[in-house]
């Protein structure tokens, strides 16, 4: 992750600013506006700070809550969203209907006698969608079983890195609601394939 920018770097910006071209007009209203601005920041950090506070606050409430932020790469944030928006996800009977409810599953995209591409169904629950893709590729970065299993699609397998995505989130859903119905810890053979396992 990139540092910040520190005084240093904030002051060498003012001093090339004083020299700068630009316009000497209306100078209090900019800087009335940029005030407000940084206020206006202030604001949105402490409300997240809030949210964040509530989420973690929520979650321990949670019984298999703590086993799935276990997974190295699954944030709160995006727990939460995936729990939010799916609900109960031991109440699931496999990973494909949390799929099916999040709009993921594949159909038909057809009309009358036209017969047409296998795509996804998007039917479902957006933001779940997008709590799924941003969790699994934050597993893809984070998490070594996940980022071997894409490698292994994209390098061996030839897939493109979409589809591995694709691919991969659907592994997630099924390891969700697997650890959610047994109340189980993460163990890496749940995302491993049978064949590696056996190998």
């Amino acid at each position: 992750m990139k540092r910040q920018p520190g005084l240093r770097k904030a002051q060498l910006l003012i001093d090339l600013a004083m020299h700068s071209i630009g316009t000497r007009q209306a100078l209090d209203a900019y800087k009335l506006h940029l005030e407000q601005l940084i206020e206006e920041f202030d604001l949105a950090t402490t409300q997240l700070e809030r949210v964040e506070m509530e989420v973690t606050e929520a979650l321990k409430r949670i019984p298999f809550a703590r086993k799935l932020l276990a997974i190295k790469g699954i944030s709160e944030i995006a727990l939460a969203g995936i729990l939010g928006e799916s609900g109960d996800l031991s109440g699931f009977a496999h990973g494909n209907s949390l799929l099916r409810h999040a709009g993921l599953h594949l159909a038909e995209a057809s009309s009358g006698k036209w017969k047409g591409q296998i795509v996804l169904s998007k039917r479902g629950r957006s933001r779940l969608r997008r709590f799924l893709y941003l969790a699994t590729m934050s597993l893809v970065m984070n998490n070594a079983d996940f980022k071997g299993l894409h490698a292994n699609n994209v390098k061996v397998k030839k897939m493109k890195k979409m589809k591995s995505i694709m691919k991969l989130i659907h592994k997630l859903a099924r390891v969700l609601v697997g650890m959610a119905r047994k109340n189980d810890s993460y163990r890496p053979e749940m995302v491993q394939p049978i064949m590696s396992i056996a190998a």
